[in-house]
């Protein structure tokens, strides 16, 4: 008797040709938001809206008509480049049972779909040539809403959709976390109802005021930073650089980024490497409205998970360049994007990450002045000199 312990290495073993692995996942906020002409250069410059006329009654058959204004700004995206390289050696490629670079190419778009959501909504490795992420500047806007998902947080007065609508946008669309669906699940309206299932055998839809919620499950979403975010996403805009290019190398070296030695030599180890490249820009021109003629409100609001995100404070004072200085009031403080006033102390308030921001600040009457924060472990007090025009 032969048995098959015997006969094992006369046994061919079944391959199956399926590999068991999740669906690739692509950017969950680009399809959200607007997408504009591919760029020429690396940075495109968007003229928005920034001031707006004014109209006055005239009083009695000789009153004077008054004179107004409207003017214009200019907000700027500068292209970004993502890319990665993976380097493969030939005999596997000639070993393998399996199409390795097909199967390599679909997770190197989900993993460039996962670097833009990271960057754009949560500030996660953002590129220095970006403005600050959705979450800072809905946070400095004051849009963030605490006390967990309740009716009252998501549809009250205050709440994340209100907090959108006080901006003069309605929302159009919303992403959160996939935890929060349970708590969604949980939700009842003033009458005690539930306010997404209604009926346990059906599928459960999940929408706020008619806008659908979406779940992005390619691991770009923060728990530890928001819940849910909420907004007008046609504000937000997108525009290629340079699409995705895939190209197979077959010669020159791969060195390390930080230590700069060689890792690979292609040639010499009858390698080859996948190059994936793309470049692309994004900003939130905040254009002038009614509702919001400084510029100062954001068309996101957020979430707060149970223990808020720590970031730090960032007091600015802004003075004149008097003998005696004296504090600026009503002055515009832009730091990368976020856009507050000062206050009749001339101070502007924010809340930052560490990192390193551009500061503009502006006010008729006075010289434009430029500078620079930059946010470590602790509070940051600045103080910034606006001389007045000779």
């Amino acid at each position: 008797m032969i048995t098959r312990e015997q006969a094992s290495a006369l046994i061919q073993e079944q391959l199956t040709q399926t590999i068991f692995q999740d669906v690739p996942k692509q950017s969950s906020v680009l399809p959200l938001m607007r997408k504009m002409p591919n760029m020429t250069s690396k940075q495109t410059k968007i003229p928005v809206l920034d001031m707006l006329p004014m109209a006055y009654w005239v009083n009695g058959d000789n009153g004077f008509k008054q004179t107004s204004m409207q003017a214009w700004d200019n907000v700027y995206m500068t292209a970004a480049e993502l890319a990665v390289i993976v380097p493969i050696p030939e005999a596997v490629l000639d070993d393998s049972s399996y199409d390795i670079m097909g199967e390599v190419t679909p997770r190197v778009n989900e993993a460039m779909g996962l670097r833009i959501d990271q960057a754009i909504a949560f500030g996660i490795n953002r590129p220095d040539e970006w403005q600050t992420d959705i979450i800072t500047r809905a946070r400095n806007a004051g849009n963030n809403v605490s006390g967990g998902i309740t009716y009252d947080t998501l549809l009250g007065t205050g709440g994340l959709i209100s907090k959108v609508e006080d901006t003069g946008h309605m929302v159009n669309g919303i992403i959160a976390s996939v935890k929060t669906r349970s708590a969604l699940r949980g939700i009842k309206d003033t009458n005690g109802h539930p306010l997404f299932m209604s009926d346990m055998k059906a599928a459960t839809p999940y929408t706020l005021d008619g806008t659908p919620i979406s779940f992005p499950v390619n691991g770009s979403f923060d728990n530890s930073v928001a819940l849910m975010v909420a907004g007008d996403w046609s504000q937000a805009v997108y525009a290629m650089r340079q699409d995705i290019t895939v190209k197979i190398l077959d010669q020159g070296v791969i060195q390390d980024p930080v230590t700069k030695e060689i890792v690979y030599n292609l040639a010499q180890q009858d390698m080859i490497a996948l190059r994936v490249v793309m470049r692309l820009g994004w900003a939130l021109p905040n254009y002038a409205t009614r509702l919001d003629s400084d510029r100062l409100a954001v068309p996101f609001a957020y979430m707060e998970p149970s223990t808020a995100f720590t970031d730090q404070k960032v007091t600015l004072t802004v003075k004149d360049n008097a003998g005696t200085p004296a504090a600026v009031s009503g002055a515009t403080v832009d730091v990368d994007g976020a856009r507050a006033k000062t206050d009749s102390n001339g101070t502007a308030i924010y809340n930052l990450r560490a990192g390193t921001y551009p500061v503009t600040v502006k006010k008729s009457g006075y010289r434009t002045v430029s500078d620079t924060i930059t946010v470590a472990g602790m509070a940051v007090t600045k103080d910034i000199t606006l001389p007045a025009n000779a």
